[in-house]
């Protein structure tokens, strides 16, 4: 049988309301889920290539923020988003 650890760790509070609401609804023990999912996490980390990984936050600059608002306000999608669009046509 494993040996069972306590750990503590500062999330966000939309996090932590996801989490409480997720295992509400499945009735999922919350210790348990996360420990599925740090697993999951981990087990990906290990097994894929580092380029294949898309982390689910992603840090702006001012500058680059900017310029993302700007392309997406543009209306046009550029020579390589119609590429990848029409790949599956």
């Amino acid at each position: 049988m494993a040996t069972e650890t306590q750990i503590s760790a500062i999330i966000s509070e939309s996090t932590r309301e996801r989490l409480e609401r997720h295992a509400r609804a499945t009735g999922v023990k919350k210790g348990h889920l996360v420990e599925q999912a740090l697993l999951h996490h981990l087990q990906a980390l290990e097994e894929l290539p580092v380029e294949y990984v898309v982390h689910p936050r992603l840090v702006l600059t001012q500058q680059s923020l900017e310029k993302v608002i700007a392309e997406s306000r543009s209306g046009r999608p550029t020579a390589a988003l119609r590429r990848l669009m029409r790949r599956g046509d």
